[in-house]
């Protein structure tokens, strides 16, 4: 079960930067950049938070809607744009017709759907013949002289962090946590594939960030 988001909403943002060194950001703008959009395209961002992948996608010029279940974080994807379009509504049942979006996309939000494969297979619906979904998410690395480092920034530092600043250490215990149990690599290719995607992975950072680019 996903943690509720509502309750750090306020502090998701700079946790964020501050967790990633702000690689966030870039590996955001590689996403958007991998989605080759142009000003006609319609994109989605699915599990949208506080709207940060949105605004890289209108660089393009494109038009964009951004769903979330959490009400707290779409008021914050508001506040920082008012030319998309956002709603409140579940990844796995999304309100769209089929064949809807040029381009989907969901950044560092897939590993908290309830059901992964329900939740491609609607990511899939809404994607019209020929167009892109881009997943990007964390992950663990695959270097094992970095993996004990990582562990104990993952496990230590962050909930730490959790606590310090946004006064939650639950939330940020489930993030390590929640990276640790999703499928990455070849098993997520797989999962991919099985929707009925052609699907190639990147990997920054030694593979702590993943980027999954497919067509349908």
């Amino acid at each position: 079960m996903a943690y509720d988001f509502n309750e750090i909403a306020e502090n998701y943002d700079r946790l964020n930067h501050l967790m990633t060194l702000g690689m966030d950001r870039r590996w955001r703008r590689h996403a958007a950049k991998a989605a080759s959009l142009s000003s006609d395209s319609i994109a989605l961002d699915v599990a949208c938070g506080t709207g940060d992948m949105i605004i890289e996608l209108e660089k393009f010029g494109c038009h964009t809607t951004g769903i979330d279940l959490s009400k707290e974080m779409v008021s914050i994807a508001r506040e920082k744009t008012n030319s998309a379009t956002f709603q409140l509504a579940d990844a796995e049942h999304m309100p769209f017709d089929s064949a809807t979006f040029d381009t989907v996309t969901c950044a560092f939000g897939i590993r908290n759907f309830v059901h992964l494969q329900q939740g491609i297979n609607e990511m899939v619906r809404v994607l019209k013949p020929g167009g892109n979904i881009i997943i990007l998410e964390l992950s663990t690395p695959d270097c094992p002289l970095i993996e004990p480092f990582y562990n104990l920034y993952t496990k230590r530092v962050i909930p730490w962090l959790g606590q310090r600043i946004a006064g939650n250490k639950e939330a940020y215990t489930y993030l390590p946590n929640s990276i640790e149990r999703f499928p990455k690599g070849e098993a997520m290719l797989s999962i991919l594939k099985h929707a009925g995607l052609e699907a190639r992975q990147s990997k920054f950072f030694f593979g702590v960030c993943r980027m999954y680019k497919c067509q349908k």
